[in-house]
Order: C-alpha cells, then structure tokens, then sequence
C-alpha cells in the first residue's frame, strides 16, 4: 500500500473508502433518539422542524404555541422541566409570547429547509446529527488524505488508513450519537463546518494562485459555523493564518484580508439583525427566556479548573462486566455552577491524542517552504484546539456533547503527529514498527472508549426518560425505560435505583429490594441507594421482607454522609428506629426530621411526619400501606 501509482495504489483508496463507508454506516447505526425527541411524536414535532415551518410561515419563532402559565414560581426544578418537556417548549425561548429557538440558525438553513423543500418530508434530529458527523468526518479525512499526499508519502499509506479511522471514531462522536436532541444537531453542525473551514485555511496556504478564493470559502464555512454555534466566533482567528503568513512573506494581504473577512462578516451581520428582530435586542440569543428559566452566571475564570480537570484529566471508571466503561468520579463544582452531563477527560480516556505533543516533527529536514507552510497550518489547528478549549472551560456547565468541539482538533493533530513520528524514524526500522505499533494500539484503546462509552450515554438517556415518564405518573413506561438502561449498562447504580423506586411504586416490593441492594452493591458509599433501602426494611408492608436492625444501619450510615440535617434521610431514619423497636429516638429523629420539613416549607412531607410521629409516640412502627393500582 506504501506504493504511489498502479494497481496498488487504486486499492489502496479504495479500502480507505471501505473504511469510511464503514464508520459513518455505523454511525447511522448507532444513532439514537435522545429522550426529548422520544417524547415528541416524530420529525414533524421536532425543534429545527418547527422553526422550518415558522419560516416558511413568514414569521422567526418557530410555529407552536407558547402554553401559558406554564411554569408557576413555586415549581421545583424538575417539575418545570417535566412541564416544559411534555408540552414540547423545553429549552426554547418564549418572548413578548412567542417561542424561538436559541439554537444555531445555521442547521435549518443548511439541511433541514432545503431537505423538506426537495422532499416534502421532515428530516429528524437523528438523521441530520448523522449527516453533519459524516460531513465533518469525510472533510477531516479529505484534509489529512491531503496532507500525507503532500508532505507524508513516505509513512506507507496504512497510517492513513488508521488516522481516518481514529477522526472518525476517536474524537467524542460515537458517544454523543447515543443520545441524539436538539442540542446535538447544532454541535455536530458546527463541528462539520468547522472542519470545512480548516480544509479551506488548508487550501489557502498550499495554494498561491487562488489562496484569496479558498479563504474565502473557509470564511463562508466559519461564518455559518457561527451561526450554528456562536460560542464558536473567538476560533474565527484561523482565517487571519493565511493572512498572516502572506505578511510575513511581504506579498499583498488586503485581497487575503477582504477574503478572510468578507463571508464571516456578513454572516455575523446577518445573525445580528436576527437577534434584534426576534428579541430586540442584536446580542441576545435567547438564553435569557430559556423555558423554564436559568439564571446562572454562563462564564466565569472561576469554573476553569473544575472544566479543565473533568474535560481532560478524569479517567472513566472501567469494570470486567460489559460495557465496560463507566461515567468520571465528579469532583466538587465551583459555586454558581449550573451541570454536567457525561464529560470525560481527553487526555486520560483518548491517549492517542498525546501524540500531538510530536506534530513539530512533522517539519524536521524540510524545505525552507515546507516547514513554514506545515507551521502556518499546525499553527491554525493548535490555535483552534486552545482557542476552543479556553471557551468551553470558561463556560458554567461541561457535557459529552461540548468535547466534540476541542477533540475534534486535537485528533487532528495526534494523527498528523503520528505521521510525523513514523516518518522521523524512517532510517531505524526497529524504532518505527515500535512507534507503529504504540500509535496503533493508543487508537485501538481510544476508539474502544469511545464505542464503548456511548452505552453509559444510552443507559442515562433511558434513565432521563424513566424519571420524566415517571413524573407524569407513566410508571409503567417508566419501568420500560429503567429496564432498557440496565441492560445497556447493568453497573449503573443509578438505573438500579430509579427502576427499584418504580418497581416500588407498583408494589412489586421484592424486586425494588433487590434493585436497591445491587445498586447499594455497585456503590456502597451512596447515601440514596442506602435511604431507599432503609426505608423499604423498615416501611414495607410485607412483615418478612422488614429488617429494622439492617434498615437502622443503613439509614445512620446515609444520615452521616449527608450531615444529619436532611429531612428525608431523618425520616428514614426514624422509621428504621421504629421497626427496630427503639421508639425514644424515632420519636426524637421525627422530631428533627419534623423542624427540618416545616424550615424548608415542604407541606406534604410535613402533614406526614405528623402522622408518623403519633405512631411513635403510640409505640407503633410506620408501615407504608399497599400502592392502589
């Protein structure tokens, strides 16, 4: 394959086609509807869709209508999310008593529009996610083809082979296609863009004739880039690369400037006077009408650290038992820090990304011009990464989903640092196949992270769904959907114990027991999987399933890892002292239990400790009484 021309060489390309129809017939494979999408009624209902249809109408919000009074000033958290998520408004911006989106313009400009005008139908989320990860594999793939033609012939044309596979399969995209929403489609939009782009700074740098032509376009795909994901505009910089290179080889930069600026300057003019017609306002995107609310502080230096070390230095926590993979140990968030979501650390769960530590070997003993046009465009790549990376650090929230973004370059680099490595050691065989071999196995252990991660993903998505159904009081598809996560990843304590709280609910006790119990198993140290099973020894209403002795060991162990001042960890408790007998201090742990309650103005948990204290103060247990059907 190492072979330049004949028959060889036509094989050799057609295997890399092999390979990357294989990686994005997976991709298409492994798509999966995330859990907003699951409870809409199909493409028809989804956000990009609706937006569609409101353009098509005249009119920038999208076409549906804002329920109101739909989110009331006393609603928990979860209760106004599960009221928004079922009347299909979740995370959309209502404003003056219209619904937008906040999410990228650019996908409905570029895909979904276009798809239904040519076809008369609705493109799903799903397969428009799978669509911009292709576009932005295939660019990427495109570009690195270009770069070992150009300046890596001499590394044998597998290494060429294996680094599409490692963009197509080691950069985040296997795992976020495991729970495809809304919020995916901008993101991989983005990344496909964004890809375009650096193919066009590519172009521009290798091509002097027509450089002002390919920067051009690199602009076009930065600008839409923008406007699929505005957090993007600081990684604008890269189109300034060419521009800077041109100075400092005293040629003229304005046609290069006019190029550069041009596209991407319109574009950010255009998305400007969107804002102002839609919110009055060229600055606001529509985070401040968020449906329901969130009113966070989005960036801050503050959140760097904990960012940096969840997005790059936590290791997964890995098992023996299928998938394998499990999410980070979360460390303590910043204050004003607002979730995570399935972030995992780069550097420690995608090895091969080390690589890109050799990428400046990539323009040792060159010509002159070589190594300043592998600089400029190594230079644009590494600038992207950092810029990027800084970006999202910054930001008050880390999720699986966001890493795309800086992996995706990162990647980029390790590759063409693997390339530079294989070719720095060309004159010591033995050296070479060892480099060979370390690169190839740092691929097989990344890309096996990656597919194996994407399980984890699918058994959270099934548990989101489960909680949201389960407050709807659709316990039994509730329990559907617990059971589903389970099987995807069957050492997720959390799965165990959403399903054991729906099992409980339907009074099937015996299970929900023995739910809790492995979920107590999986994590010994959980004070939740400890309280709820507690409280099913101490409360159920079966006599030979109650266990007051283990019920008053587990609820004092979860009392003290919650600082004995939570109510509900109290009220267990005091229910574990009463099946045990020791009714002096249930009465005074529902005491405690009871001011707790009355601080935090919880009416119903109130009324009950009343009711239970009576019980204690009689000398009776609390036992909770059989579910109606």
């Amino acid at each position: 394959m190492a072979a330049v021309g004949g028959r060889t060489r036509w094989t050799g390309w057609a295997f890399l086609g092999v390979v990357c129809a294989l990686v994005i017939g997976f991709y298409a494979w492994s798509a999966s509807l995330g859990y907003l999408e699951m409870l809409g009624s199909g493409a028809p209902d989804s956000y990009y869709n609706a937006l569609v249809e409101g353009f098509r109408a005249g009119q920038l919000n999208v076409k549906r209508e804002a329920p109101p009074g739909l989110v009331k000033p006393g609603d928990s958290a979860d209760l106004a999310w599960t009221k928004a998520a079922v009347a299909g408004v979740a995370d959309m911006s209502c404003y003056k008593g219209k619904l937008y989106l906040y999410f990228g313009v650019t996908p409905a400009l570029v895909l979904f529009w276009p798809y239904a005008k040519l076809t008369g139908h609705f493109l799903s989320h799903k397969d428009a996610v799978v669509i911009f990860l292709s576009v932005g594999f295939l660019a990427g793939t495109v570009l690195l083809c270009a770069v070992w033609r150009r300046y890596f012939r001499e590394t044998g044309f597998g290494a060429v082979v294996a680094g599409t596979l490692a963009l197509g399969l080691a950069n985040f995209a296997p795992a976020i296609l495991r729970q495809i929403s809304v919020y995916e489609v901008p993101i991989s939009c983005g990344y496909a863009l964004t890809m375009l782009a650096l193919a066009g700074v590519w172009r521009a740098l290798q091509e002097e004739r027509r450089q002002w032509a390919w920067l051009a376009a690199a602009s076009l795909a930065y600008g839409l880039a923008l406007g699929a994901r505005p957090s993007l505009v600081f990684g604008a910089i890269i189109l300034l690369v060419p521009v800077a290179q041109a100075w400092r080889e005293k040629r003229p930069v304005r046609p290069l400037l006019l190029a550069a600026g041009g596209p991407i300057v319109l574009i950010g003019l255009g998305l400007l006077l969107y804002n102002a017609l839609r919110f009055d306002n060229p600055l606001e995107f529509g985070e401040h009408y968020q449906v329901p609310p969130v009113l966070n502080q989005q960036f801050s230096p503050r959140f760097l650290w904990f960012n940096f070390r969840v997005g790059f230095l936590e290791p997964a926590r890995w098992s023996g038992s299928f998938p394998f993979v499990d999410s980070i140990t979360l460390p303590q968030g910043p204050k004003g820090y607002f979730a995570v979501d399935h972030p995992f650390g780069v550097l420690t769960n995608i090895p091969l990304v080390w690589l890109a530590l050799a990428a400046p070997l990539a323009w040792r003993s060159r010509s002159l011009e070589a190594r300043s046009n592998l600089r400029w465009f190594l230079g644009a790549v590494a600038l992207l990464f950092g810029i990027l990376t800084l970006t999202l650090t910054l930001y008050d929230a880390m999720c699986l989903r966001y890493e795309l973004e800086y992996a995706s370059p990162l990647v980029l680099l390790a590759v063409i640092g693997a390339l530079s490595l294989e070719r720095a050691l060309i004159g010591q065989p033995v050296w070479r196949r060892a480099a060979l071999f370390g690169w190839v196995l740092l691929l097989t252990f990344s890309a096996a992270f990656n597919l194996f991660s994407g399980f984890g993903v699918r058994a959270d998505n099934c548990c989101r769904l489960g909680n949201t159904l389960l407050r709807m009081g659709r316990v039994n598809e509730a329990i559907t959907q617990y059971q589903r996560a389970v099987q995807f990843n069957p050492d997720s304590a959390e799965a165990h114990l959403d399903l054991g709280i729906a099992l409980q609910l339907q009074g099937r006790v015996e299970e929900a027991i023995a739910h809790f119990q492995t979920a107590l198993e999986i994590k010994p140290d959980d004070p939740t999987s400890q309280m709820d099973l507690a409280w099913q020894l101490a409360t159920c209403p079966e006599t030979s399933l109650r266990n007051g002795a283990k019920a008053v060991e587990l609820a004092r162990r979860a009392n003290l890892l919650t600082g004995g001042k939570n109510p509900n960890m109290l009220r267990t408790l005091a229910a574990a002292y009463a099946e045990a007998g020791r009714f002096a201090e249930a009465l005074e742990t529902a005491q405690r239990a009871l001011k707790a309650t009355e601080t935090q103005s919880m009416r119903g948990p109130v009324e009950a400790l009343r009711s239970e204290l009576k019980l204690y103060q009689a000398g009776r247990p609390f036992h909770a009484p059989e579910p109606t059907h």
